[in-house]
């Protein structure tokens, strides 16, 4: 997206990509299409989170065939996620905690607002509608003010197996593979629920560079593993109004900054794997932001998963070659190697009887 400002000091001129013009004007004309044959909005909620008195809430609205919603809501293999069609600037009323707000989805149907309203630390859940719709829940872990420490979590080849940065492999598994065909990384699940278990009222965020349309099938896959629950993060597919695609890498900056001004408090402890730029990107948030980073655990590859991933096998990246933003760093090739040198540090306060 480029700005420019006319002389004379006049409303500056916004001129937006191509390619997203072009997106928008084929998904105006293949809405009005399907509204044309009766298609109807249905909503997809996301998890959010928040703290008392706010709540950041996700969702996406759609179009779909009158009888054909719950299905788009069960299991789907990964290309139909992709094909749907968003409603872009729909009406969505927002009910948190008694308190209704109104907002509007964007040019791609998302939803993505910080409202207003009071839920008690835990589970909660706001309540979504929009024209002609049935409300539907979006849940939300809503953080006590007196924890301390959370757990943020990449998702690609730290919690499943998606050797992502490899381009046909990432599309195969991405648009074809089965989600029961997805591995969980080994002792992962068990990590994150003995730091939950550890540490009660945890949260666990997941932060990925994946496009929102495979949320429900990643919230699945966490729960079917059983990872602890959390919002997931993730990020737009296809244009954006100032280039071809969003970055991943910027998407994971950002996401981490925006934590660190709505929790001030907590201090996180932030996981990843080698195989990406997890490491480059946590050493960063760990150098501007050190007050909100606990430590950090990298799940290290094996040189044959390295390969796959498209990462070049070598030395371990850990403190010794990766800058740590002066935090202490973990790696090991798996959750139970992990488990073994964060068990008997601070991180690990053993519970109260």
């Amino acid at each position: 997206m480029v700005t420019i400002t006319p002389a004379g000091g006049s409303s500056p001129v916004v001129r937006i990509h191509r390619a997203a013009l072009i997106e928008d004007a084929v998904h105006e004309i293949v809405e009005r299409r399907l509204r044309g044959r009766g298609w109807k909005p249905y909503i997809t909620a996301y998890t959010g989170y928040g703290a008392p008195g706010w709540a950041r809430v996700m969702a996406r609205v759609l179009l779909a065939r009158p009888g054909m919603v719950r299905r788009r809501r069960e299991k789907v293999r990964g290309w139909r996620s992709f094909t749907t069609t968003p409603v872009s600037s729909a009406l969505v009323r927002i009910e948190l905690g008694g308190t209704i707000t109104e907002a509007r989805t964007d040019r791609s149907g998302y939803l993505d607002v910080r409202v207003k309203g009071d839920l008690d630390p835990g589970w909660g859940s706001a309540k979504l509608s929009t024209e002609g719709t049935v409300p539907v829940e979006a849940p939300i872990r809503v953080i006590d003010p007196g924890v301390k420490f959370g757990v943020i979590s990449d998702i690609d080849d730290t919690v499943m197996v998606t050797t992502l940065p490899r381009p046909l492999l990432a599309a195969w598994n991405t648009f074809v593979l089965d989600e029961h065909a997805r591995a969980a990384v080994p002792g992962m699940a068990v990590l994150y629920e003995r730091l939950v278990h550890a540490n009660p009222g945890t949260p666990v965020v997941y932060l990925s560079t994946g496009a929102w349309n495979v949320a429900p099938t990643l919230t699945r896959f966490l729960s079917r593993h059983l990872y602890p629950a959390g919002p997931i993060l993730l990020t737009d597919w296809g244009p954006t109004p100032d280039r071809w695609f969003r970055s991943g890498r910027e998407h994971k900056r950002k996401s981490l900054r925006r934590l660190a001004e709505e929790f001030p408090d907590v201090r996180w402890l932030l996981i990843g794997d080698d195989g990406q730029h997890d490491q480059e990107i946590y050493s960063e948030f760990a150098r501007e932001h050190p007050e909100n980073v606990a430590a950090v655990a990298i799940r290290r590859l094996s040189p044959t998963q390295a390969v796959l991933a498209g990462a070049i096998p070598g030395p371990s990246e850990t403190a010794e070659v990766v800058p740590s933003g002066g935090k202490t760093w973990f790696s090991a090739p798996d959750g139970a190697g992990l488990w073994s040198l964060l068990r008997d540090t601070e991180l690990v306060r053993k519970p109260k009887n």
